[in-house]
């Protein structure tokens, strides 16, 4: 049996740790053959891939990025684009699809296998927590652990200069890493997208801070939004999945903080840093497992299920329930973070 393998859209910390764990398990255990699809849904559209063996993934566990590149090609919107992967997937005698990655990549996965009988498992990856169906994504504890060590950071150079520090971390639509950061990492202020923000509270929370002789700091995810306006974007630009591109909040409530309250105020916006280096020993442990049960589903013939960690097992769960709706943050948990804002 030949399985393909693909890892779409950010690329994300433990990326290769599932890669290693598929091919490991699949060719010792199941004596599969491996090709992995270059560049997320790009390779089965346009065919470009490389043999992936053993000695292929050896010394990638630490390894950040993916090994087969990623993008975020939705083939759903390229002409004739199913039967395309169809057709390169017959040709190159591929039985199956392993598909590692987020809401848009597993739409995508869910999509060929419901509608059009191509065979695929999905593993789910990103580092923004956001996916229903499973406890945790992995990438997910390493952004935390950047964005909390930047914050510490933050704490000593804001101590030093008595300003405010506003420091924007991703998350789009969903404020986990916003706020397991900013709870970690001593923040004044976290705001999330889930619930929209008060302009005159927050500064009400950083003269409060000034008053008791400490420099505030505010943690802001990227998609968070103020009650009376909209989203605040850097430019209207579309990804091929319809997604706008976030960021600028940060640098927007800097401003009106300092308009507002008369304090110097600087953004620190932490971007793609946050998906990028080491994997945590977490998102190794938990990409491995991960990479172990999807060349499981593929043996057992499982298709249309994504793998998931739900307490401390692995499960198996449709991708189309996984992926119909976004895992945001409980109003009951952002409010018991409250007593430490200002």
């Amino acid at each position: 049996m030949r399985v393909g393998v693909l890892t779409g859209g950010g690329d994300c910390p433990g990326l290769n740790a599932v890669i290693r764990g598929i091919v490991r398990k699949g060719v010792q255990e199941y004596g599969y053959d491996f090709t992995g699809f270059r560049d997320g849904w790009r390779g089965p559209l346009e065919g470009d891939a490389v043999r992936l063996d053993i000695p292929a993934v050896r010394g990638i566990l630490p390894r950040g990025g993916t090994i087969i590149g990623s993008s975020r090609t939705n083939p759903l919107k390229v002409e004739n684009g199913i039967r395309r992967i169809k057709e390169n997937l017959a040709k190159m005698e591929v039985d199956a699809l392993i598909a590692i990655g987020g809401e848009d990549t597993l739409g995508v996965a869910a999509r060929l296998t419901d509608e059009y009988g191509v065979p695929v498992v999905g593993v789910p990856k990103t580092i923004d927590n956001d996916l229903s169906a499973t406890d945790y994504t992995f990438g997910f504890d390493t952004a935390v652990g950047i964005a909390t060590e930047a914050i510490d950071r933050l704490h000593t150079t804001a101590e030093s200069h008595m300003r405010v520090l506003v420091c924007e971390v991703m998350g789009r639509h969903a404020g986990w890493i916003a706020l397991h950061s900013g709870l970690a990492g001593g923040a004044n202020v976290i705001l999330i997208p889930e619930q929209r923000f008060d302009v005159d509270q927050v500064c009400a929370w950083v003269t409060s801070r000034f008053k008791a002789s400490y420099a505030p700091i505010v943690v802001v995810a990227e998609g968070a939004m103020p009650k009376d306006g909209d989203m605040v974007l850097k430019d209207g630009s579309l990804d091929s999945f319809g997604h706008v591109r976030l960021s600028g909040v940060g640098e927007w409530l800097s401003k009106e903080i300092e308009r507002r309250t008369g304090k110097e105020a600087r953004t620190t916006v932490l971007g793609h840093v946050q998906r990028g280096g080491t994997p945590s020993a977490f998102d190794r442990w938990l990409a491995t497992r991960f990479g172990l049960h999807a060349i499981e589903a593929v043996r057992d013939g499982d298709f249309g299920k994504m793998v998931a960690l739900q307490g401390t097992d692995i499960v198996r769960v449709p991708i189309a329930e996984a992926t119909a709706r976004l895992k945001t943050v409980d109003p009951r948990l952002y409010a018991e973070v409250g007593v430490f804002f200002g």
